[in-house]
Formats: structure tokens, sequence, C-alpha cells
């Protein structure tokens, strides 16, 4: 989903990315900058029941995540240390975004699918930190397992218009049928990356 709009995006933030590079701004400073506004906003927003603006400023910090690359590449510094860093920070905003729903089902919400919604936010928050380790840990071993239904940035699109919906007056149930659905999704994302790296082990066998 959002992975299709890359090409668009590259096109669109290098103005910008020059812009920054020539007033001495790093890639790496605006890769923190980002993940600095997503944790905040999912953390302080989203447990006090803003869902519509910590969904739209974690969606607009999300469209611009290339940034830091397009502005890498601008200046010659593409390399593992800026993939590391992106990645590595992007597990800390994902992780953010499901905390603060987990506080606001705990502490600011009395529908009786709260704990249906906690239980289901924390699934998701734990699962979405299986899913890119399973595919790291294949890459460190030589084996690929870029598979599954449920890619970052579709989990990442699904949630935000789900609480979006909710922050407009979409009934709270939708959005924990949503969390049920993502939690399965990267279930069934980490089982096919499971299968996938055990047939490449056995065929190496």
């Amino acid at each position: 989903m959002l992975n299709g709009l890359r090409g668009a995006m590259t096109r669109l933030f290098t103005p910008v990315a020059d812009a920054l590079l020539k007033r001495g701004v790093s890639p790496d400073a605006v890769t923190i900058t980002g993940t600095v506004a997503v944790v905040a906003a999912a953390l302080w927003l989203f447990p006090a029941g803003h869902f519509l603006a910590a969904s739209l400023v974690i969606a607009f910090f999300a469209l611009t995540d290339s940034l830091d690359g397009v502005m890498a590449r601008r200046a010659g510094r593409s390399g593992p240390w800026g993939a590391f860093l992106d990645s590595t920070l992007d597990r800390f905003g994902d992780a953010a975004i499901f905390s603060g729903l987990v506080l606001w089902f705990v502490h600011g919400s009395d529908s009786a699918w709260a704990g249906w919604g906690s239980g289901l936010a924390l699934a998701c928050l734990v699962l979405g930190a299986i899913v890119p380790y399973a595919r790291a840990r294949a890459e460190g071993l030589g084996m690929t397992a870029a598979v599954g239904i449920a890619e970052r940035a579709d989990r990442l699109a699904t949630v935000l218009v789900a609480t979006a919906l909710v922050g407009v007056g979409v009934p709270e149930p939708v959005l924990v049928v949503v969390l049920g659905l993502l939690a399965v999704a990267s279930f069934v994302t980490v089982v096919q990356r499971v299968l996938t790296v055990r047939r490449q082990a056995l065929g190496a066998a």
C-alpha cells in the first residue's frame, strides 16, 4: 500500500531534501526527529483520546519517512548505517502506537470492548516486533524472508485509518475488530516467514 508510494514520495521530497541539506540538516537528524514526533504523538495523544490528531501527526511523519533516504542519496551518504538506524527507530514508533492504544483501552475507555481492545493492541505490539525480527534473522543467516500478507506499511496504514475513524465518531468496536484482524494478519505473516526460511534451510541441507 504505502510502499507503492515510494517513487512519488521520492520525486516530491527531492526539493525538500536539497533545501534541508543546504541548511546543514543531516539525514540522521530527520530520522530521529520523525521518530520522536511519532512516539510523542502516540504516547501523549492516543491515551488522552485525541485519536484524530494522533493519527494525522503519525500519518504525516509516516508519509515523510522516505525523506531521510532521499537526503542520504542526494548527499552520497547512503549506506548500512542509515538503513540500520531507520529500521531500528521504526520499531520504537510502531511500539509507541500500539502502546498508546493499550493505555487508552486500560485507562481511557469505559467500553465493554476495552478488555478485548487492550489485549489485541498488545498482541499487535508483540507480533509487530516479531515480523521484522524474523526477516532480519533470516537475512543474517544468508536466507530471505521478505514475504507475508501484512507488511509494516500496510499494518501502519490500517491502524491509522481505524483510529482516525474513531476520532471522528465511528464506534470504538470498529477499532477493536481492526486490531483483531491486524493481529491475525501479523501472526500469519510470521508463519509465512518461518515456513519460507524452513524451505530454504532444508533445501540447502
